[in-house]
């Protein structure tokens, strides 16, 4: 006989999960303690919300599957806002939660709560498992689902009865056969060969990449295109790191916070290539525009985000990777030179220095000058806010990753996230950046980074202020700052040497810069305090 915590653990093993992430409760105690028998790893969060974008982090840098775990009630509550995190931007996630007794569904007992009808809206499956033999083919299904078609966080929902149920003997399914899920990867021919049609009569494509080409694995087909054609390449906010900043033919992120080459290129296109982006407002305010004057191949693994936001004149339903493959073969392009010089002129040209203020970091020259001191493959993961601008705009990437939440914007990503990826790479640098704001959403996870010793690096740009929503207030509200002022407080070097972690505070891009290179010399997590000035811009 085995019992259900013991089956849910023994899925977890089948599936090669070596790591999990979350913050017990009673509901979920049968299965903590089967998970004692086991060689899986469990990092203890301090806040449920952190368990799913520890767990993003680490399948962001590593490609497996995360999961993350918290007790019914609100334990699986505070997991809704980092399971939507993981849903906009696509992450396969799978979320364990407790629940109470079967037969006390539905009576308000102590610390129920319906969560897969609460997160409906933000997973791509639930599940509330009814039967404790049901266990191994319903972990089976959350993980095929999970991780095949446009990738997601999928919910299992499980009874304490259920957890405590035993069944005669354990037999994990070989494969998944769900009925009606069947995600299309290779891309109908016909479309394709459309598209290599259109291709071949532009004078002035541009490749518009998002993050479903990192996702999908289709970085190197994306760039072996891109090369062999010369087609220049943009990219979405998810989309940076698809090519190294300094590629020739990258011309940056485009929006309303991107660069001016990346937003020229796309208003002066007449072809688009959208590869797995969705464009949304932040990245096209006006996608009629473009249309009017470009056509649009768009290639997406989901149907549903294919003309969402920008008419498409010739979709394709397909894995980016699979689909940039059939593309390469039929192919045989190369790009106008005159548009070729054209946009490299816009990229040398239109670039803007940064303005510096007196007696504080300037944080777009620092983050470019530290990003040349790392290591190739390191990982930067960028909060929400002003830093996130700054980051994406000025962090060179080579052949590392650049994380951060592009779709639901979730302020207090930063430091759980690169625990996960420096959990998942650990012999990677990573590295967190963050404003004040930012930082207090999480900084109570600098406790698991000390209990765990886990090097990952925070920078905080301190500028006592919510920097985003003050600059809005600036340009639309007439300098009315209402609740953006967070003044000195709290003096973020004592919360540092509170946990054990040595930190540094520095004024001045000179200091920064000494500071940075210490914090890389030293074993373990550091905290660079940054004093950043409230009027510098976004961008």
């Amino acid at each position: 006989m085995i019992n259900g915590a013991q089956v849910m653990v023994k899925c977890l093993e089948n599936e090669g999960v070596s790591i999990v992430f979350g913050y017990p409760g009673a509901a979920i105690c049968p299965f903590y303690d089967a998970l004692m028998d086991s060689s899986i790893r469990h990092i203890l969060v301090r806040q449920e919300q952190n368990a799913a974008h520890a767990a993003s982090g680490y399948t962001r840098s590593c490609g497996k599957p995360g999961v993350c775990i918290a007790t019914s009630g609100p334990g699986a509550t505070n997991l809704i806002t980092g399971l939507a995190t993981a849903y906009m931007d696509s992450i396969p996630l799978i979320a364990i939660t407790g629940q109470v007794r079967s037969d006390l569904l539905g009576r308000d007992v102590f610390q129920e709560a319906d969560i897969t009808g609460s997160c409906e809206s933000f997973i791509k499956h639930s599940y509330l498992v009814k039967q404790t033999a049901d266990l191994p083919r319903i972990f089976k299904e959350a993980f095929h689902i999970a991780t095949t078609g446009r990738p997601g966080p999928v919910l299992i929902d499980i009874p304490i009865d259920i957890q405590q149920g035993t069944i005669e003997k354990f037999v994990y399914p070989e494969k998944a056969d769900i009925i009606g899920y069947k995600p299309r990867t290779q891309g109908h021919p016909l479309q394709i060969k459309k598209a290599v049609e259109q291709i071949n009569q532009s004078k002035r494509p541009v490749i518009c990449a998002g993050g479903g080409v990192l996702s999908s694995g289709g970085k190197k087909n994306l760039v072996a295109f891109a090369e062999k054609t010369g087609i220049p390449v943009i990219s979405t906010m998810m989309g940076i790191g698809v090519m190294p900043s300094e590629h020739p033919l990258y011309l940056g992120m485009l929006g309303s916070h991107g660069v001016a080459a990346a937003n020229k290129a796309i208003h002066n296109a007449d072809l688009v290539i959208l590869c797995g982006a969705r464009v949304g407002d932040r990245a096209v305010a006006a996608p009629n525009q473009i249309t009017e004057k470009a056509k649009v191949i768009h290639i997406d693994i989901d149907p549903a985000e294919i003309g969402k936001n920008m008419i498409a004149h010739i979709p394709i339903v397909g894995n980016i990777r699979t689909v940039l493959e059939s593309l390469l073969e039929k192919v045989d392009f190369h790009v106008d030179d005159a548009w070729t010089a054209t946009t490299q002129e816009w990229k040398t040209t239109l670039q803007k220095e940064p303005r510096h203020f007196p007696g504080y970091v300037e944080p777009c020259s620092f983050i470019r000058e530290f990003s040349k001191l790392l290591q190739s493959k390191a990982i930067w993961v960028a909060d929400v806010g002003q830093n996130q601008i700054w980051s994406a705009n000025y962090f060179i990437t080579t052949a590392g990753r650049f994380l951060t939440t592009g779709g639901m914007g979730t302020m207090g990503y930063s430091i759980p996230a690169a625990i996960g990826a420096k959990i998942a790479r650990p012999t990677r640098q990573v590295v967190a950046v963050c404003g004040d704001g930012s930082f207090q959403m999480s900084m109570n996870e600098l406790a698991t980074i000390a209990q765990n010793h886990i090097g990952v690096k925070i920078i905080v740009m301190r500028n006592t202020r919510l920097g985003m929503v003050r600059e809005l207030q600036d340009n639309l509200y007439g300098g009315r700052h209402s609740g953006t002022i967070l003044d000195d407080i709290p003096n973020i070097n004592k919360i540092a040497e509170a946990y054990g972690i040595p930190s540094c505070l520095v004024s001045s891009n000179e200091e920064a810069l000494e500071a940075a290179k210490q914090m890389l010399n030293t074993d373990g997590a550091y905290v660079l305090v940054c004093n950043v000035s409230p009027e510098n811009p976004s961008k």
